[in-house]
């Protein structure tokens, strides 16, 4: 079974996401919005399909990485989450939550060996 597909986003602490995003903007170009940025690409074997990686700032005192300490987390594309988690439950990998579904795809938190947060994401529309 193919397990990660590709890079989904890159999130990171800040003290000041606003001042952040607006840094990269200018200074790298980046497309910021005040969910940061967007990148669209095209899927290698099928370059018919489209595909996004986000980049994004959140605040310093954000929940959204918890229980890890770090400063960031990687979210990473997955085929099929709930084959996936079923895996790594087998192999006890530290399954943070349940699997969550909004409309642009299924989510699921788990820890690496050291403690950081990935982000695991199933997405529903194939352009994303």
């Amino acid at each position: 079974m193919k397990k990660v597909t590709g890079l989904g986003g890159v999130f990171f602490k800040c003290d000041n996401p606003q001042t952040m995003n607006e840094w990269y903007a200018k200074n790298l170009g980046l497309p910021t919005s005040e969910y940061g940025a967007t990148f669209e690409w095209r899927q290698d074997d099928d370059p018919s399909k489209k595909r996004s990686t986000s980049w994004c700032t959140f605040p310093q005192h954000t929940d959204a990485f918890n229980p890890s300490t770090k400063p960031f987390m990687i979210n990473y594309r997955v085929d099929n989450l709930v084959l996936l988690l079923e895996e790594l439950k087998r192999e006890n990998v530290t399954i943070i939550d349940e699997i969550a579904e909004f409309d642009y795809g299924k989510f699921v938190h788990v820890l690496d060996p050291e403690g950081n947060v990935i982000e695991l994401w199933e997405p529903k529309d194939e352009s994303l």
